[in-house]
């Protein structure tokens, strides 16, 4: 199975966040990762990231699906509708609608597509308990468009390890380096790619302890005060940026 031309779209966990490149220049993620065995198994591989953080489903049909089609690629992957289930009324339907657009316009131009469930937040952040249900509603709309439209898909939810907290940062939306590395793991043994399995789902051979009473705090100061202040002052932490890789390029 061979791709020349890979575009990523979706928001900051496509864009890499918390997956820090060594020197520290910018953000790697599960994307990147993907691209790096894609091009072991053709070097001719190019690959752009037009992914950035905050967007929600629709913001990333508007912004980022005709500079995708304008690459003519044939692999895309498409990560999206976490930031619109943490939303309060959220409209499932219409997200699910939105990635069914999108998915049919890819399939129509002539690219694979690669859609993904999301985990089940709650392990993850206790808070988010009240986007777990749509969040599953959602799942179950991604599979039905999957089956429909003939996409690969990396059905996140449905192992366990996906949610242990050890494959997430501490700020508890984005995964850590090690979750990155699963997720384009698990997105090659979703693909078929050669010499992939389900290793990618292993649980930790240690069981998980506690979060200490100190480790709320931090997280509550840290994290989600500068996020409650962002959604009443109506912005988002992708205001003003652009895609760090909204070219082909080769990877390297």
């Amino acid at each position: 199975m061979r791709y020349r031309r890979f575009v990523a779209l979706g928001d900051s966990t496509t864009e890499g966040l918390m997956d820090p490149l060594p020197d520290g220049s910018g953000f790697r993620g599960w994307a990147d990762r993907l691209a790096e065995i894609l091009a072991a198994i053709d070097p001719e591989l190019r690959y752009a990231n037009l992914a950035v953080r905050g967007k929600l489903a629709r913001q990333i049909r508007e912004t980022q699906l005709d500079d995708a089609l304008a690459l003519e690629p044939d692999l895309v992957s498409l990560l999206a509708g976490l930031n619109d289930m943490l939303r309060r009324n959220v409209d499932v339907a219409g997200v699910a609608a939105e990635i069914d657009g999108m998915v049919s316009r890819l399939r129509e131009a002539g690219a694979d597509v690669i859609l993904f469930t999301l985990p089940d937040p709650v392990p993850i952040n206790p808070l988010a308990k009240t986007a777990a249900g749509a969040i599953a509603q959602l799942n179950d709309a991604i599979r039905e468009i999957s089956q429909r439209r003939g996409t690969f898909i990396v059905e996140l939810d449905v192992h366990p390890v996906s949610s242990d907290r050890r494959l997430w940062n501490e700020d508890r939306l984005h995964a850590n380096p090690e979750g990155h590395r699963r997720i384009a793991l698990a997105v090659a043994h979703a693909m078929g790619l050669p010499d992939t399995d389900l290793s990618w789902a292993a649980g930790f051979p240690s069981p998980l302890g506690r979060r200490s009473s100190v480790s709320h705090v931090v997280w509550f100061g840290r994290y989600f005060t500068p996020w409650v202040i962002r959604r009443l002052r109506g912005r988002s932490s992708g205001d003003g940026r652009v895609a760090k890789r909204p070219e082909l390029e080769p990877f390297t």
